[in-house]
């Protein structure tokens, strides 16, 4: 039988998410595997690969905040607000720091963000680095995201100064423009030269298997995947008995009295296999995901 559930993957620099996807679905010898969130190809580190039934559950996983590493340059911008990109712009930037410490408050909680070019949003059904590649650049309106923590870590002084700093953000952050945002509050530009995504919600990358470990053992996959329920800790859950149990399997409606919940919730049996996600919608429980 093919292997089912969440595979934790350290991502190498290099490599596309696309890239893992397809190398895991040799591994496995299944089609049916997919991830929850890209990575950009310099970026290193936790990539949630779901693999048979985990794959409906992956939305799941992307919806939880994020933590990163980051590593930007200052004074120094391109095209695609990282080091794969071309240098669009370069002035030396006079700053120490405490001044870079202090311009990070102000990116805490909800802010804006207009997304790069190189991105895989889409606008007018088409995505933007598509138009990039054909050296087209349009009008991207901003997006709401929410920045739960930003620290300094480092700093490397200099005309074009090196910053490192930690952040914890919602979905869909792009964090090459949370650093040029950063930078431009400064009266500069900036651009990443690294990145590691070190954390998806509960699930670390300390406890990810890196990818040559993977390809040099084929059972490799087998021996780490989460089961389905250990995948979505970050739920919340809850255990029901074998007679209500089978009639969510069957994927029925239900009251608030006979399922107490009122947020996307793992529903378990005794036995702690995971059933379905459940919602409170109004007054109704309904399935988002049955796996029966």
């Amino acid at each position: 039988m093919p292997a089912e559930g969440f595979l934790l993957v350290d991502k190498p620099g290099g490599w596309t998410s696309h890239d893992v996807v397809a190398k895991v679905r040799g591994l496995a010898a299944t089609r049916k595997v997919g991830h929850a969130g890209t990575l950009d190809p310099m970026a290193t580190g936790l990539l949630v690969l779901g693999l048979g039934r985990a794959t409906r559950l992956l939305r799941f996983v992307q919806e939880a905040p994020k933590e990163y590493v980051a590593r930007a340059q200052f004074g120094i911008a391109t095209d695609s607000l990282d080091a794969d990109g071309t240098e669009t712009e370069r002035s030396p930037m006079s700053v120490t720091g405490e001044t870079v410490a202090a311009a990070l408050d102000p990116f805490l909680g909800d802010i804006q963000q207009i997304p790069p070019m190189t991105s895989a949003i889409k606008i007018g059904g088409q995505k933007l680095y598509e138009l990039a590649r054909r050296g087209e650049e349009i009008e991207r309106p901003p997006r709401a995201v929410h920045i739960f923590e930003l620290e300094l870590l480092a700093f490397e002084a200099g005309d074009f100064p090196v910053v490192d700093f930690r952040v914890v953000c919602s979905s869909g952050t792009y964090v090459r423009t949370l650093a040029d945002d950063i930078a431009r509050a400064l009266g500069g530009r900036a651009h990443l030269v690294g990145l590691r995504r070190t954390r998806i919600g509960t699930l670390h990358v300390d406890d990810a298997v890196a990818m040559d470990e993977l390809v040099a053992d084929r059972d490799g996959v087998e021996t780490t995947i989460l089961a389905l329920s250990e995948g979505l800790a970050d739920l919340s859950r809850i255990t029901v008995d074998d007679d209500l149990g089978r009639r969510i399997s069957h994927g029925s409606v239900l009251s608030p009295a006979e399922l107490p919940i009122d947020q996307p919730t793992a529903v378990l049996d005794e036995d702690g296999n995971l059933l379905a996600v459940y919602t409170r919608r109004e007054a109704e429980v309904r399935p988002e995901v049955v796996l029966a």
